[in-house]
């Protein structure tokens, strides 16, 4: 049958007719190529396409190249690459099972001689991994396990092992220095999704599926990680629907922007107990710092009902003289910190400290006023401004520093300050012997440290749990430790506060773990459309 186009309507027809096919023809495209996208907004801004010399890229890297380990929903380190681990009775050997159903995505089979090769790599030439070179004797493959020799016991091993890239050994042997190696293309790994692309002048990261994985099969078919330098710009692609979900590496997403966000009606929030907390660090090698009393009349002075609900929007909880937030494995309940300045006014006065020229100033053991230096950086300035009404209130005088983080690492490793402001992350709290030794052991370098607790019986506590053999010696030790941080008071936590991931009603099957929240192959593996 002829079909026949009135001469004044073919044209017209014919156009719109090309672009419905053309439309067509784009949408199928698209169907068939992207199918089901994800796409996460971040302010962890990557700024060079290196998996070792970016730590924001090195983050994200764990998708497409996993670690060795993993951490539970209960904080509990189990296999990822590796099926499972062993330990030894002297806890110098550890033995790492690795999985035979893992490929990297150019068809290559992951073998333990990849491990071996990762761990031997970067304990030679990726600095951060350093502490390799003093405490592994020894790697070696005995048929399906990868075996690591210790020259001590080490407690925290398979910890360790959840936050290394495993790296094929047939791409890396040929780099020589990995932390200035930049690969803005295709990253050959062995996940669920490997990256793609890295485009740092638009911000985004690009996966897509791994041919060649074995494992459950993703509910989504490709992933974008969107990055942003600015908070209120990413709050706005989260309300307009350019991103599905937020993700901050050892963050929440601003308490100040949740209930807008909820208005919407098309986010749920994920909400889980931070690891990471914080904290008030002090200067135990200077006085007054140095004074238990002082510390202890400290920890009266300090509100930290006002701070969490000035500060963290009442997103938490007070937090108690332990330090070690609940979150944590083998929490024990020490004492609640409250504010009372009469009582902190006693045991400054019963400790000797004076105002005796009557200036409403206290003296210190050497006659001088008080005047405390309070070293800050700007995302702590608000927590910083109370402070000083605080101890203003209790008789002590004291001023603000604020600097840039790298002036503040000089001059806090130089112990040039009294007291400062600071917070752990979920790694800080389980790094060096766990529940945060790692900020306050004095043989302990690093940029997050403060190294200033040099007291033989912790310095003990720590060498005890990194040489412990079981989990009822570590459960020993963690409270022995939580009991000494309540009665000695190295520093005050100022608030428990919650990890806020908001994210669109259009996905669903959300999973977080206390190391890393939503950015873990568990999570990417479960998510689907709702």
């Amino acid at each position: 049958m002829k079909i026949i186009i009135p001469k004044a309507l073919s044209q017209a027809a014919l156009a719109l007719l090309f672009a419905v096919l053309i439309l067509g023809m784009a949408a199928s495209g698209a169907d068939n190529s992207s199918g089901i996208l994800l796409k996460i907004g971040t302010p962890n801004v990557v700024k060079s396409a290196s998996l070792l010399g970016d730590t924001n890229m090195g983050v994200f890297s764990h998708l497409s190249n996993p670690t060795l380990m993993k951490m539970a929903a209960d904080g509990s380190i189990v296999g990822l690459a590796a099926k499972n681990s062993e330990v030894s009775s002297d806890g110098k050997t550890w033995k790492f099972t690795i999985n035979e159903d893992l490929y990297w995505s150019d068809g290559q089979k992951l073998t333990p001689e990849d491990v071996k090769f990762t761990f031997d790599y970067l304990a030679e030439k990726y600095p951060a991994a350093g502490w390799m070179k003093t405490t592994i004797e020894d790697i070696s493959v005995d048929g399906n396990d990868v075996v690591f020799k210790l020259n001590k016991p080490y407690s925290r091993l398979n910890l360790e092992f959840a936050t290394y890239t495993i790296l094929p050994k047939h791409i890396w042997e040929k780099i020589d220095d990995p932390v200035e190696f930049t690969n803005e293309g295709e990253v050959v790994g062995f996940g669920p999704f490997t990256i793609t692309k890295t485009d740092l002048a638009a911000g985004v990261i690009y996966f897509k599926k791994n041919p060649y994985w074995k494992g459950a099969t993703p509910k989504i078919d490709s992933l974008e990680i969107h990055t942003y330098s600015n908070m209120d710009v990413l709050s706005l692609a989260l309300e307009k629907g350019d991103v599905d979900a937020y993700y901050k590496y050892a963050g929440t997403y601003p308490y100040t922007s949740v209930q807008k966000l909820k208005d919407t009606g098309n986010f749920e929030f994920m909400e889980k107990d931070n690891i990471g907390l914080i904290f008030l660090g002090m200067n135990l090698k200077k006085e007054p710092m140095s004074d238990l009393e002082f510390r202890k009349a400290l920890s009266y002075a300090v509100n930290c009902s006002e701070l969490l609900k000035l500060d963290a929007l009442d997103f938490g909880q007070v937090p108690n003289a332990g330090f070690v937030p609940p979150a944590m494995m083998d929490y024990k309940e020490t004492e609640k910190l409250r504010c009372n300045l009469e009582t902190a006014k006693k045991i400054l006065a019963d400790a000797g400290y004076k105002d005796s020229d009557s200036n409403g100033i206290l003296e210190g053991k050497d006659g001088k006023d008080i005047k405390l230096v309070l070293l800050t950086r700007n995302d702590y300035q608000r927590v910083t401004e109370l402070l000083v009404e605080y101890l203003k209130a209790v008789g002590m005088d004291s001023e603000i520093k604020t600097v840039d983080s790298s002036t503040w690492i000089k001059q806090k490793d130089a112990y040039e300050y009294d007291l400062t402001v600071t917070r752990s992350t979920p790694w800080g709290m389980l790094m060096h012997a766990n529940w945060g030794t790692g900020y306050f052991d004095s043989r302990r370098t690093g940029e997050g440290v403060l190294h200033v607790l040099d007291d033989p019986t912790f310095l003990k506590l720590c060498d005890d749990i990194l040489a412990a053999t079981s989990d009822d010696q570590l459960k020993d030790y963690a409270h022995q430790l939580q009991d000494y941080y309540a009665e000695n008071l190295p520093s005050i936590a100022l608030y428990w506060n919650k990890v806020e991931t908001p994210y669109n009603k259009a996905f669903k099957g959300w999973y977080s773990d206390p190391l890393y929240g939503i950015y873990n192959v568990d999570n990417f593996l479960a998510v689907e459309k709702a």
